[in-house]
């Protein structure tokens, strides 16, 4: 039994990522899920609260369950309630509000393991492109324009705050995708969007429409980021189409994905596909290039149905609770950033004096 814990606010593919290396340590992965008020007290607001935040943990894949309200400071104890060998976190530090290393006691007991944390992305990063309404994250923009952009906003010293910018591979694909093709007596149902900064109005999107079969094989076409600007306007979408790829990969409700979608669906998708049932949200359907009606063939073949999740939520909603709470965001990564500089300082004195006390010994 492995455990993981963490306040898992903004989830994103990064911690996605995480929670599939610790699923692959062991066989059965509990990951535990901090209070608002823990988060408020050690790092600042949360974006998310604490009930959205639990059930975005247990739509990715590789969760088996979820403790509500974990202790922000891991301890032996915690992993012995629940049976758990040893606790996974990445290769970033996490400290109370008082600069301590919260994995320490699990540390000194050989109880911790690390995984590799994932290169381009960070919720300090995301909420920088949401504030500066640039497009420089897009993916046909060139790298320099996104170094600028990232550099604006407070990219700082510290290397766990910063990000550097994602790349995609195959093997990252290979790793979220589940490898599954459609068997006999599944429902082929197809969704489509931008599904940006994959949130809990998503989750119970996909929710719902997995409740509409009773074997139900889902596919989401993913618009191209150009698409999406085109309809959303702004800096929309805030994540490029390779990162809302593994957002949606990560989700269990999840089979397949369409990377860049056509924006009408076709004829020849439903034919390519086998689709028995094409759904959508409540949210407004926005006409084709030519002002046409997207969703025309399957309204025509009657295989169209309405999904009511029930939950309102959208992107533009998530950033409006981030630009009213910017100052209060940007003194939390400030404070974060500062403690782990603190850190780093510390380990690299320790490491000079390891260093001479081995030269010392040699001489």
């Amino acid at each position: 039994c492995v455990h993981s814990s963490q306040d898992y606010d903004m989830v994103h593919y990064g911690h996605s990522n995480q929670l599939r290396q610790a699923k692959a340590m062991g066989d059965y992965l509990i990951v535990g899920v901090h209070t608002d008020s823990e988060i408020s007290k050690h790092k600042g607001p949360p974006v998310f609260t604490q009930e959205e935040r639990y059930k975005m943990v247990r739509a990715i894949k590789w969760v088996d369950e979820v403790v509500e309200g974990a202790p922000y400071v891991t301890t032996l104890e915690t992993l012995d309630k629940y049976n758990c060998d040893f606790c996974v976190h990445g290769d970033d530090i996490t400290l109370t509000v008082d600069g301590k290393d919260t994995y320490e006691e699990v540390k000194k007991s050989g109880r911790y393991r690390e995984c590799k944390r994932t290169q381009g992305v960070s919720t300090t990063d995301l909420v920088g492109r949401m504030l500066l309404m640039t497009k420089a994250h897009h993916s046909n923009i060139d790298t320099s324009d996104y170094q600028e952009h990232t550099d604006n906003f407070g990219k700082g010293h510290s290397p766990w705050t910063g990000v550097s910018q994602f790349l995609q591979t195959s093997q990252k694909i290979i790793q979220f995708a589940s490898g599954q093709e459609p068997q006999p007596g599944e429902t082929i149902i197809y969704v489509a969007g931008a599904f940006d900064l994959f949130h809990i109005g998503h989750v119970d999107f996909l929710e719902a429409v997995h409740k509409l079969a009773e074997k139900p094989y889902i596919i989401v076409g993913l618009h191209f980021d150009q698409e999406v600007n085109r309809y959303k306007g702004k800096n929309y979408p805030i994540m490029n189409v390779h990162e809302r790829t593994l957002s949606v990969l990560a989700c269990r409700y999840v089979s397949e994905v369409v990377i860049g979608a056509p924006f009408a669906v076709t004829k020849d998708l439903l034919d390519h596909f086998k689709v028995d049932l094409v759904c959508h949200g409540k949210t407004e359907i926005y006409p084709d290039k030519d002002g046409s009606d997207p969703y025309a063939e399957p309204r025509r073949k009657g295989i169209l149905r309405t999904v009511d999740s029930g939950n309102s939520l959208t992107t533009d909603a998530i950033v409006q609770r981030i630009i009213k709470n910017r100052l209060l965001f940007e003194a939390r990564n400030q404070k974060k950033e500062a403690k782990e500089i603190a850190v780093i300082e510390a380990m690299k004195r320790l490491e000079e004096e390891k260093t001479k006390e081995r030269a010392q010994a040699v001489l």
